[in-house]
């Protein structure tokens, strides 16, 4: 029980674990094999040793895993390397028993290793214990366990790794643990190595939940709480022991979010006391630049030639620290190995030894690019208030910040307020830090730096600032709903003060309110923008204020107020520079469906924040554009600025950004009926979502199941989610507005035309106020054609919505409004018409790799009495899988393996092997030939 026990709490190991089930099985069918199973220390080797004794010695009666093994275990240790075969006769001694049966050779031969009788000749004693494991089996299967195999004595190994080798017709499993590191013990060639990666954050935050178990939910609160489990997952490297090394060495203090995390592992943690074995083992100059590494995240050559030669640090040194396994020398430059490894070899050096590294640093670092660094170490050899080293650390955050290299510049303000004497001024600088610890994407430092800041009291200015940045942090990284007061109360300090800021507060509180699906909060953000008083506000500010009262107006159902005023935002997008409010702009024309605008806008953004190096900024306005790109563009598509927002989302942990491109990525999968990429996108955001109370994010994603049982010719499903209470986001109303065109083709397909009139009477108001897009009012009028009772009037309205999807650019709309179109006139008796309108539906649907809609187009098709829709083009491209086909359009259009890697995250020699399998399917030898064909 103890073994399934710890197999239950093994996260992140899901691919070893089937890997090692494999190999399981197959010793159980009477054909062996071996794994050997490496890694850094910490990583996880013996758990995986014991899951899998775990697996084999638990029967299951009348299943094929029923036999149980019988297991043989040894371990390596340090002392014993030296002793020959002390490994092997701790595995082998539970079958000494098993050895008087074995030919005389053999049996004399083991007793080299259970007797200590006089060494055997070495392909004897080898081939004695392959017949005496191979007798053991004949009872049932064998596991052979060796753990620590670095530290095994030579005999051994190489007796087991011939055994290992030779077991492929017994039904004998083998599974070494083996360590990296500078002592590999080599002896395994031919056995398959199975080397364990770092556990990525959320199987490390797995491991903590175990750790602490009901502490991790209930002894501290959401922020705290996230902020102190990224801390540990980070720290830890994705080493699962020094995960619960920290966890267990955690202080009611740092628990509840009162003390700041742990800075190292604790001392008595061994895997800190390895680092520090490594370090003492090294002599005094080596010892030294280790230290220098760990006071600088990278150090280059001359750097360290410099620091070398004014230390006196000499080629043998180097040549120690190189071989310790502390560091990693990196073409021109060498930095410790990891985070765990330096804030180990940190923690244990004196304040001597930190001061000596830091003063070296300070002297080596010359070059004017340098400056900030040299200013930092100054600063730590110094450690004591100095007011005129603090002036100059600001002055060069000042320019970091000017030139966009916020990951320095939020640095030198922290440690200029670290020495700064004036509380105020103080107190300015580590806000400021706090700030440009955002910009650079590091949200728990930014946090960190207004917990340092601790405004006074009597300087509501800022407590503000520190209010408005900690909301625009949770509502980004956190709970939107949990951001709205702190964006409030940031707002309410700052509106005698500072109005411009004042508003910038009510932007962001108006985005959380809307992310969380409160409404009344928007309408009452929205009044308090209305009512500042800003006196001569500029285009960056008008545009804010026509969007909040715009969006307000939508909200209350006064949608030609909306229009007018949402126009007049987006017309103001083109005059800013600054990324939110282009942002912003891009959002107003997204309402009014002007994709063309909202599109141009949305990438401005996007291109203005990576001019300015702010993270958050680009995620947001990635958020934005990939939303409108999917909802307003070519939907199957694949969305680049979903893809590239996901990455930084995750790179920055802003979980509610990430929740956004999940709940697009969704849809996007959904129009284009790709059920088994919409279902994972639908799965990664229904944890996210409601954790973080993340409605608009559920809400458009519970539009993508509808969408797919549209494509997929299911109405009566579709019209059943859609009609659901909180259904195809009803919680939200912007995202039930956009669902409506298909819940009334859902409806009308069904035959419930009086609901599916209702359903429309909102969008239909909406589309003919002045100012909407001809995206929406293509959509209004095929719902009107579709609502139609007589034929011509829908063909009217379709035709019209015809020429709306064209000016709209919406390419996948105008071919479900084809497809309907057609439909439409089949069932009036006018096939030849009709074959018209579904095959300009199937061009573009195969051309999209939609193949859902694409067969129902053909299905259409055959009814109207096609016999020429199986043409070498849509026969070729139906064959094709709905990732082959995106793959196909990419490169027909131009793009380069490595381009269409980049936009489907996936590597060019994946493309490569997918374009191969296309160009066999189409009977194709070219590009040229591709392109040609789809178009």
């Amino acid at each position: 029980m103890a073994h399934e026990r710890a197999h239950e709490r093994l996260h992140g190991r899901e691919r070893e674990l089937q890997a090692i089930e494999v190999m399981l099985d197959r010793a159980r069918d009477g054909h062996g094999g071996a794994l050997a199973i490496t890694g850094d220390a910490g990583i996880g080797r013996t758990a995986l040793l014991e899951a899998a004794v775990g697996r084999v010695t638990v029967r299951t009666p009348g299943s094929r895993k029923g036999k149980a093994f019988r297991v043989l275990g040894t371990t390596g240790v340090p002392g014993e390397t030296a002793v020959p075969y002390a490994g092997l006769h701790r595995l082998l001694r539970p079958l000494a028993g098993e050895v008087a049966r074995l030919p005389p050779a053999h049996r004399d031969a083991l007793a080299t290793i259970l007797d200590g009788a006089p060494r055997a000749e070495p392909f004897v004693l080898f081939t004695a214990v392959c017949e005496l494991l191979g007798r053991a089996a004949r009872n049932g299967p064998v596991l052979c366990r060796a753990d620590d195999v670095q530290w095994l004595d030579r005999g051994s190994l190489e007796v087991l790794a011939f055994a290992a080798r030779r077991v492929e017709e017994e039904p004998v499993a083998v599974l070494f643990a083996v360590r990296d590191g500078r002592r590999d013990p080599g002896g395994l060639a031919g056995v398959h190595r199975l080397r364990l990666a770092p556990l990525d954050e959320d199987a490390g935050r797995r491991v903590l939940r175990d750790a602490l178990g009901d502490a991790f939910d209930g002894a501290f609160d959401g922020a705290a709480r996230g902020d102190l489990a990224e801390e540990i997952v980070d720290l830890a490297c994705g080493r699962p022991a020094a995960i619960r090394d920290l966890a267990a060495a955690l202080t009611p203090g740092q628990l509840s979010g009162a003390a700041p995390p742990p800075r190292a592992l604790p001392a008595a943690s061994a895997l800190r006391a390895l680092h520090r074995r490594r370090y003492l083992r090294l002599p005094a100059g080596a010892r030294r630049l280790v230290l220098m590494a760990a006071a600088e995240e990278w150090l280059g050559a001359a750097t360290v030639a410099r620091a070398a030669r004014a230390d006196g640090i000499g080629a043998g040194d180097l040549d120690a620290a190189r071989e310790s396994g502390l560091l990693r020398f990196e073409g021109e430059g060498v930095t410790v190995r990891n985070r765990l490894v330096r804030s180990s070899l940190w923690a244990d050096a004196s304040r001597e030894e930190r001061q000596g590294a830091h003063a070296l640093l300070a002297a080596a670092l010359v070059q004017e690019w340098q400056r900030p660094r040299r200013l930092w170490h100054r600063a730590a050899v110094s450690g004591e208030p100095d007011d005129g080293l603090a002036a100059e650390l600001a002055d060069a955050a000042a320019a970091a910040r000017t030139a966009g290299r916020y990951a320095d510049s939020w640095r030198s303000w922290q440690r200029a307020a670290a020495l700064t004497v004036d509380h105020a001024t103080r107190t300015d600088r580590y806000l400021a830090a706090a700030d440009d610890a955002w910009a650079s994407g590091r949200s728990r430092r930014a946090r960190a730096m207004l917990r340092q800041a601790r405004p006074d009291g009597r300087d509501g200015t800022h407590a503000a600032r520190a209010a408005g940045l900690r909301g625009r942090i949770e509502a980004a990284a956190g709970s939107p709903a949990a951001a709205l007061p702190m964006l409030r109360d940031a707002a309410e300090g700052l509106a005698g003060k500072d109005a411009e800021a004042a508003l910038d507060a009510l932007m962001w509180a108006a985005e959380a309110a809307d992310a969380s699906g409160d409404h009344r909060a928007y309408l009452e953000v929205a009044g308090r923008g209305a009512s500042l008083d800003l006196a001569r506000p500029g285009p960056r500010t008008r545009l804010m204020l026509d969007h909040l009262a715009g969006v307000a107006a939508a909200i209350r159902g006064r949608y030609r107020e909306a229009a007018d005023r949402l126009g007049r935002a987006a017309g103001l997008g083109a005059a800013v520079t600054d990324p939110a409010a282009g942002a912003w702009a891009a959002l107003s024309a997204f309402a009014l469906g002007d994709g063309t605008a909202a599109r141009a806008l949305a990438a401005g953004a996007v291109a203005s924040a990576r001019r300015s190096g702010d993270a958050p900024a680009e995620s947001f306005a990635l958020v934005v554009a990939g939303r409108c790109e999917a909802l307003l563009g070519h939907p199957p598509a694949p969305i680049a600025a979903c893809h590239d927002g996901l990455r930084l989302a995750r790179a920055t942990r802003l979980h509610g950004h990430a929740a956004e491109h999940h709940a697009t990525l969704a849809l996007t999968a959904a129009f284009n009926g790709d059920e088994d990429a919409a279902r994972g996108h639908l799965e990664r955001l229904a944890g996210t979502a409601d954790q973080h109370g993340l409605t608009r994010a559920a809400a458009l994603g519970s539009w993508a199941p509808a969408c797919l049982d549209l494509a997929a010719d299911r109405p009566a499903d579709a019209a059943a989610r859609l009609a659901l209470p909180g259904g195809a986001g009803l919680a939200h109303p912007p995202a039930r507005l956009l669902a409506v065109p298909h819940l009334v083709e859902a409806l009308v397909r069904t035959g419930e035309h009086d609901r599916a009139a209702r359903a429309f009477e909102h969008f239909g108001r909406w589309t003919d106020a002045a100012g909407t897009g001809p995206g929406p009012r293509a959509l209004s009028r095929r719902c009107r054609a579709l609502l139609a009772g007589r034929d011509g009037e829908a063909e009217e309205h379709f035709a019209e919505a015809l020429r709306l999807h064209e000016a709209a650019g919406a390419v996948f709309e105008l071919a479900r409004t084809e497809l309907l179109f057609g439909h439409r006139l089949r069932r009036g008796r006018r096939p030849r018409a009709a074959r018209e309108h579904l095959r300009a539906a199937l061009r573009i649907f195969e051309r999209y790799g939609a193949v859902p809609w694409a067969a129902r187009a053909r299905a259409e098709l055959r009814a109207a009495g096609s016999g020429d829709d199986a043409s070498r083009a849509a026969a070729g491209v139906a064959k094709l899988t709905a990732q082959q086909a995106h793959i196909a359009r990419l490169a027909a259009e131009g793009a380069t393996n490595r381009e269409i890697a980049a936009r489907l995250l996936l590597s060019p020699r994946t493309i490569d092997h997918h374009l191969r399998n296309v160009f066999t399917r189409l009977g194709i030898r070219s590009r040229v030939e591709l392109a040609r064909l789809i178009r």
